[in-house]
């Protein structure tokens, strides 16, 4: 019979086999009484005891024990979900222009009711990796509370908006394309939403009929502005250049993390 030791050893003593106690053939017959009344006790402390140390099949009730000998149910909110041998996901990259290395962040889902109607992909665990070791300990941590998140199960989509409104108290930058993030921590939310946006988990935010036809109205508007060009109209500096306080031109751009004109040489960092 094998015996699942589940209590910290603190002390141990070694008996031998002549230290042991015999039986005296001259016991008392009380004691024989009080060892058979004990017999059923001590059987069913046994048998409790057998039933803590297996685990717990599907349908039955899971006990823990403490480390003072106490044990509890154990109540699951959601059906417990272990991790197949296989995963699927994606792996996206995050390049910004506050670091010289890129990060990978690879997100893995489970596929749920596989083969029937009502199959859904739901993520499990997300990966950051990087050469950049500066920030190792949070990406660590928030890589362990996510999937944590993620295998709790249930809406998981709010963690898209709670790592969106995180903001690096030294100032965001821009993406190719225009787009602003206050953080590489809004970013990684932006990488979550787009996946739970492909695997079908989030709706994709899109313009309804008379929103969309009211934008195209507005840029056909811009765009034929844009058209009537005067003489003084052609300028040499870059498009989008911001307007130079010192000298009046439109030739301000970001050099160096520093807003410089580039008519009159005027710069924020003096």
């Amino acid at each position: 019979m094998t015996i699942k030791i589940d209590r910290k050893i603190i002390k141990y003593q070694v008996q031998k086999p002549e230290d042991k106690p015999q039986d005296k053939p001259q016991d008392k017959p009380a004691d024989k009484a009080s060892e058979a009344r004990a017999a059923p006790a001590k059987a069913a402390s046994e048998a409790r005891i057998a039933a803590e140390a297996r685990v717990a099949q599907p349908g039955e009730t899971e006990l823990v024990r403490d480390k003072n000998g106490h044990t509890a149910k154990v109540i699951r909110m959601h059906e417990r979900l272990e991790r197949p041998e296989v995963l699927v996901g994606s792996t996206y990259k995050i390049k910004t222009p506050i670091s010289d290395h890129a990060m990978y962040v690879t997100i893995n889902d489970i596929v749920l009711n596989e083969g029937t109607e009502f199959e859904q992909r739901r993520p499990f665990e997300i990966f950051i990796n990087s050469k950049n070791l500066d920030h190792f300990q949070w990406i660590v941590a928030l890589t362990r509370i996510i999937s944590a998140v993620f295998r709790k199960g249930g809406d998981v989509t709010f963690l898209v908006d709670e790592l969106k409104a995180v903001f690096d108290p030294r100032g965001g930058y821009w993406q190719p394309g225009g787009k602003f993030m206050p953080s590489i921590i809004a970013e990684l939310g932006h990488v979550i939403e787009k996946h739970l946006q492909t695997i079908g988990l989030l709706r994709k935010r899109e313009l309804d009929v008379h929103q969309q036809k009211l934008v195209d109205q507005k840029r056909a508007e811009f765009q034929a502005r844009a058209k009537q060009t005067d003489a003084f109209a052609k300028s040499h500096f870059p498009e989008g250049a911001q307007l130079c306080g010192r000298c009046s031109t439109a030739a301000v751009v970001m050099l160096d993390g520093c807003m410089t004109c580039l008519n009159c040489g005027d710069s924020k960092c003096g």
